[in-house]
């Protein structure tokens, strides 16, 4: 069959393997309808990810249908529609019980598809500890509406669930893209009052547009707003952009005895200047996703409270693979994210 894979540091592109056959009993052989492309995956190519396989198919976004189950997959049958979760753990060694799932002992364990295994920008994947790693999509969910469940909505709901986000909390998200819209759209479902930060005009445009209900703003806005808040800031601060001096801000714009939590990856070292958050009595929380709330934003989308399909501004078929990698790293014609059908 044909992949999408990670040919060299610099280079991706169309690769022929065979299909993918089941290795152990909790496998499950998954027939990919719907991928698509992440930052993580430029972040790949570019040999900016040491722990990438060349040669990895690459993609870690998708929803199919269950071909084949291995004896020990007890909650799937082949025909299910699945959502394919960014990380496959056991759900059985110290990690996995606590919900720390990105940090699965398993050697397989974490962000293993399309980085360490074949991933899902492929017609078929293989998906070790499907119990744990394949989430079944309701019957009035489609494709589109599931396709970002296994990662950047899973990273949404697990960046506002570990910043303790409560009803009422002022919450201020910083990065306009696809994960901080769906940290924004978490949130908001959790009862805070949402302030989301975007520093492009074109973007903001986008997001005022298509999410009307969360409060977009520019960084000056931002300031201008969280200062004025009762207690001095944010009660809740998410990092989702990664630019030059967006940790500052997060730790700036929050309140004393407020929670930081960074889910963007930066290019370089940030600096953590103590002597001047001095008293301010921060708690910052990092890391990758624990994607294990998968079911639950399925059930958020089922019951109409969470739609993240306006993120897909652009639809391409899998032939189509190389146009639609040079569109999403350029972020020309107002690129959000893609959908790649098969």
């Amino acid at each position: 069959m044909l992949t999408y894979s990670y040919l060299a540091a610099g280079k991706a592109g169309f690769c022929e393997k065979e299909k993918p056959r089941m290795i152990d009993d909790k496998d499950a052989i998954v027939r990919v309808t719907l991928s698509s492309i992440c930052t993580s995956d430029l972040h790949i190519i570019h040999g900016s990810v040491p722990r990438a396989v060349t040669g990895v198919t690459l993609g870690h976004e998708a929803v199919g249908v269950v071909e084949q189950v291995g004896k020990g997959v007890k909650t799937l049958s082949p025909g299910d529609r699945v959502a394919v979760n960014v990380e496959t753990f056991c759900g059985e060694c110290y990690f996995c019980r606590h919900g720390w799932v990105n940090n699965c002992t398993d050697k397989n364990g974490g962000w293993a598809l399309g980085c360490r295994i074949d991933g899902m920008q492929a017609p078929f994947v293989r998906v070790p500890y499907a119990d744990t790693g394949l989430s079944k999509i309701p019957d009035n969910v489609t494709d589109r509406q599931a396709l970002f469940v296994g990662d950047i909505l899973a990273t949404g709901y697990w960046a506002a669930d570990i910043s303790e986000t409560g009803r009422g909390d002022n919450v201020l998200v910083l990065g306009g893209g696809p994960t901080g819209v769906c940290c924004a759209l978490c949130a908001d479902i959790m009862g805070a009052n949402v302030i989301l930060c975007e520093k492009s005009g074109s973007r903001g445009e986008f997001l005022r547009k298509n999410f009307p209900y969360i409060r977009t703003v520019s960084p000056k806005e931002a300031e201008r707003i969280c200062l004025s808040f009762p207690r001095g800031g944010a009660d809740r601060v998410i990092e989702a952009a990664g630019g030059e001096d967006t940790f500052q801000t997060a730790w700036k714009l929050a309140r004393p005895n407020a929670i930081v939590t960074v889910v963007a990856m930066y290019d370089k070292p940030q600096v953590l200047p103590l002597p001047d958050m001095y008293g301010k009595n921060l708690i910052f929380k990092t890391g990758g996703v624990d994607g294990c709330k998968c079911d639950k934003t399925l059930e958020l989308i089922a019951q109409g409270k969470l739609d993240t399909t306006p993120l897909i501004t652009h639809t391409f078929a899998f032939a189509q693979m190389d146009k639609a990698y040079e569109l999403f790293a350029s972020r020309n014609d107002g690129v959000m994210k893609v959908a790649i059908t098969y």
